[in-house]
């Protein structure tokens, strides 16, 4: 088995660092849209067959050195009874969102297997499929950004409701992130249980916050899911826009600290110490030549000089990205020795 990818996570030293792509599996790849022309996104979701095809689809095509898991991290909340659609050219949406205590209440405290079951099955046929070829990753949102889908309704330019309940009711929104954090433990753990080698975990909208309300609001929920899948296998924890926030992430008891592509590695280092880093190369480059790619790939590499590192983009892919530049990133970043490991 490939396993640079876990030992990277483990902060042990490796030839070469291994390398995969946020949001891998999508619309940038012509064989994803051959099967979403087949399916609308919740079915593809809610399908196991065609979830593990297009996990798949990016270990064949690009070779990369962990698949993770095709789903989306709005899921738990359908499971919890809140509506989830898919509406063409907006996104995710909640036409029942969750504003307030009496709303929170309203939710189910829901059976994940019976709810949430089809992801675990898809897990099963990937870790089939691969045959112990790469590592596979699980995942999930944190109560934070999963929260801001369902408190705004679906996407936003502000979250002008959500940060509003923040500041006038935090006790009220710190049960609804509680709710979630509970569910999101036993969601993430059956999928440790169905074979995830590895989690992440999502926070997308993390940088809303500035660091004292981040630690306020978002790090107690986070910790309590930490807590409740701590041991089982590595975690990362992912956050967007979150540079300010450096200084709450290294108290954070995660294996790998993901970052997004605002700052060098190298400063991050300078905060977080030799840790395993995963990121950060800015997903927009993947747009440009191929030999920028490659300079840039080998640039982030040696940024990432100090600690354990997993090569990845800042954020997920582009979905225009040319599939030959995708690939020539994932080259560039295989050819490449690894920087040794601080003594």
């Amino acid at each position: 088995m490939n396993d640079l990818f876990l030992r990277a996570c483990r902060g042990e030293a490796v030839e070469r660092l291994p390398v995969w792509l946020m949001r891998q599996a999508g619309r940038y790849l012509p064989e994803y849209r051959a099967v979403r022309e087949k399916a609308d996104f919740l079915t593809l979701c809610r399908t196991p067959e065609l979830a593990a095809e297009v996990t798949l689809q990016p270990v064949r095509i690009l070779g990369v050195d962990a698949a993770i898991l095709f789903a989306d991290i709005l899921l738990p909340l359908e499971a919890m009874g809140a509506e989830l659609q898919f509406v063409k050219g907006d996104g995710p949406s909640f036409p029942n969102p969750v504003r307030t205590r009496e709303d929170v209440a309203r939710l189910r405290d829901p059976d994940v297997d019976e709810t949430l079951g089809y992801v675990f099955d898809a897990m099963r046929l990937v870790r089939r499929e691969l045959e112990g070829r790469i590592p596979v990753i699980g995942f999930g949102g944190t109560p934070w950004t999963l929260a801001a889908y369902l408190v705004e309704g679906g996407g936003s330019k502000h979250f002008d409701k959500l940060l509003a309940w923040s500041y006038a009711d935090p006790e009220g929104l710190g049960v609804l992130l509680d709710r979630i954090a509970d569910v999101s433990i036993a969601y993430l753990n059956r999928q440790v249980d169905a074979g995830a080698q590895a989690l992440q975990l999502f926070d997308t909208w993390g940088g809303l916050l500035d660091l004292d309300r981040w630690r306020a609001l978002a790090l107690p929920p986070l910790r309590k899911i930490v807590q409740g899948i701590a041991g089982r296998v590595p975690l990362i924890y992912y956050v967007n826009g979150g540079g300010h926030l450096l200084e709450g992430m290294k108290e954070l008891p995660v294996d790998v600290l993901s970052v997004d592509w605002r700052q060098p590695l190298s400063r991050v280092r300078q905060v977080v110490g030799s840790r395993t880093l995963q990121g950060n190369f800015d997903p927009a480059a993947l747009l440009g030549p191929i030999p920028g790619i490659e300079r840039r790939a080998r640039q982030v590499i040696e940024e990432g000089r100090g600690g354990g590192h997993i090569m990845n983009l800042g954020h997920g892919i582009l979905p225009m990205t040319p599939v030959e530049n995708a690939k020539a990133f994932v080259n560039a970043v295989q050819s490449t020795p690894a920087p040794p490991l601080p003594a």
